[in-house]
């Protein structure tokens, strides 16, 4: 009886050490396991929380959310269409096939590399409030003290995502727009399987709308364009969009005019007229995008680029300069050292966004100083690693439904491109025949007119959609990026300190266990709650979530919540390659060739 109780306990013990998490002093990728999953197999090679091995391929690569809309990128690359083809293509199909987090209603930023110039260069596509209604208009629209509304026509900005396509495609396309945008339109005419994740999406946005019918003020369109027999499509399910194949269609003959001066933008100008919203044809008419210079950050050698307000980027250079002065590496990969310090670091840069990021067309932003080391010293300065920190927003809402798209040519053309319609599919208005749904960005705006961030005609809202790029030594890096609202700049960091710091490579840079921290004040005015809250994916050891609670900090252990979509191309210098890696959790599909 004893030695039964003794192998017992043996077996107990055994199956107990294979759920802790294994580290060692160096910390490498593959020395970084994670914790055992019942049900799934060991991995031959890399890490084995990988999900997959990366993509390697010579002549091109493209990673999305979605297997088809990948795809298609590859197709175009291989007919010989640039880096950015491949991208208007692969997202045109998105908006099709995952217009639960984008669309031709939607905005868009972009991050290029050129290897003519050999520079970074950006791309703010994002639209502008209607330049006929005031603050004060709106507010007595709204009431007294009520918010922007998260749908209907008081929350929609105009889209800047199509003149994002073609600003890029003027200075870098090589096939005509016809021909990128032919899958897509196929696709919508002929129809697509739907894929799993955005299945659920899909669901779960009708169920929104029906929740807040009272405020949209016409939802029979987007019933008819989205739902079949009244239900939203299942995975597996084939789907068809044919008034998004015409619009499409009329983009192919008629350029970027045929949106936002011919007959898209005067059947959303009649539209809005028909129920009561503020958008015009005089706000699509004079709309257009705006190439700006990145900013950039050096970290440990390499140097991160990312647009300028009025999007989020710079929290993910402020919360770098604040880490660069600690050894990661040898707290080791989600020790509880590592993750309070990350925390802190996002506490300090979130304090900074809700105080000042906005558009810089309407307000002087301290830019140079929020990027500056010396100011990241004196944050640095304020973080105690025995103690969770509150700090205030005047110290120097939102949505996790975009899409995120790297692709990279034979030239070394590589682009990092986001786009979205904010929560989910958006406002829930579909202009009459269009076969998409309008954004509703303008949520984003605050309506304290001290605030930088305050709602103005023809001003650009707060952005939470940031690209990311990384160079080294002056050549091209990484074209990368992590979705998922105010998840952005913290998963843009721990993917960064996971290939800089923790040696992993593309994919596992993305597979490994994340965190998230929420309960920071925000650019729309809402207050933070004191210290917040940490999510940790099962990934992250128990014994770590303990340690951090006692520092101060409000734990939770939260499987299923969305900690951000990855998508990546590293280039390899040394053996003349590309390095693909994508969302292991979602949808998401890297290819090469």
């Amino acid at each position: 009886m004893r030695q039964k109780i003794r192998r017992g306990l043996a077996a107990l013990l055994l199956g107990a050490l294979t759920f802790m998490p294994i580290m060692t002093e160096t910390a490498d990728a593959a020395d970084i396991p994670g914790e055992a999953q019942p049900g799934r197999g060991d991995r031959l090679v890399g890490a084995n929380f990988a999900g997959r091995s990366e993509i390697i391929a010579r002549n091109g690569a493209a990673a999305t959310s979605q297997p088809l809309a990948t795809q298609i990128a590859i197709s175009i690359l291989m007919k010989g269409g640039s880096a950015v083809d491949a991208a208007i293509a692969a997202n045109a199909a998105l908006g099709l096939m995952e217009p639960t987090g984008s669309g031709m209603g939607g905005d868009l930023f972009a991050l290029i590399w050129d290897p003519a110039q050999k520079k970074v260069l950006g791309l703010n596509a994002s639209g502008r409030a209607p330049a006929g209604q005031s603050l004060k208009a709106l507010t007595r629209r709204l009431g007294p003290g009520k918010p922007i509304p998260s749908h209907g026509s008081l929350s929609v900005t105009v889209p800047g995502a199509v003149d994002g396509w073609f600003e890029l495609h003027a200075r870098f396309g090589k096939l005509p727009m016809a021909e990128v945008l032919a899958p897509a339109i196929a696709y919508a005419r002929d129809g697509f399987p739907l894929s799993p994740f955005i299945a659920r999406g899909w669901a779960n946005n009708f169920r929104r709308f029906d929740q807040l019918s009272d405020i949209i003020e016409e939802g029979e369109n987007a019933r008819k364009t989205f739902l079949i027999d009244g239900k939203p499509p299942v995975a597996g399910q084939i789907f068809r969009n044919p008034d998004l194949a015409n619009t499409l269609s009329l983009l192919a003959a008629g350029g970027r005019d045929a949106y936002y001066k011919g007959q898209i933008a005067r059947t959303i100008d009649a539209y809005m007229k028909r129920i009561g919203g503020p958008l015009r044809y005089e706000d699509f008419a004079s709309h257009k995008s705006q190439w700006v210079e990145p900013v950039s950050t050096g970290y440990r050698g390499y140097d991160v680029w990312q647009i300028p307000p009025n999007g989020q980027g710079l929290a993910t250079l402020q919360m770098l300069n604040i880490l660069e002065g600690y050894d990661l590496k040898s707290m080791g990969h989600n020790s509880a050292d590592f993750i309070h310090v990350s925390v802190e670091a996002k506490k300090l840069a979130f304090a900074d966004r809700s105080r000042w990021y906005a558009d810089p067309d309407f307000v002087k932003l301290p830019i140079a100083t929020l990027v500056s080391k010396d100011y990241a010293a004196t944050r640095r300065a304020l973080i105690d690693m025995g103690r969770a920190g509150t700090p205030e927003t005047g110290i120097m809402p939102e949505s996790h439904d975009t899409i995120f798209l790297s692709t990279a040519d034979k030239d070394g053309l590589m682009v990092a491109l986001i786009q979205s319609n904010y929560r989910g599919m958006g406002s829930g208005l579909v202009p009459d025949g269009l076969g998409f749904m309008l954004q509703d960005r303008g949520e984003q705006f605050a309506l304290d007119p001290a605030h930088p961030n305050v709602y103005a005609p023809g001003k650009r809202p707060f952005h939470t959609i940031i690209p990311g790029f990384v160079t080294r030594d002056n050549q091209p890096f990484a074209a990368y990026g992590v979705m998922g609202g105010a998840m952005q700049p913290q998963g843009h960091v721990q993917v960064l300190v996971n290939m800089i710091d923790f040696g992993m490579n593309v994919q596992e840079a993305g597979d490994a266990a994340r965190w998230q921290h929420e309960g920071s004040a925000e650019p729309t005015g809402e207050k933070g709650d004191g210290a917040g809250t940490i999510y940790l994916e099962q990934g992250v050891a128990p014994a770590v979530a303990d340690a951090l609670r006692q520092r101060g900090h409000k734990v939770e252990v939260k499987p299923g919540l969305h900690y951000g979509s990855y998508e990546a191309i590293v280039r390899d210098h040394a053996n003349g390659v590309y390095r693909a890696g994508t969302e292991m959790r979602v949808d998401g599909h890297a290819a090469g060739y």
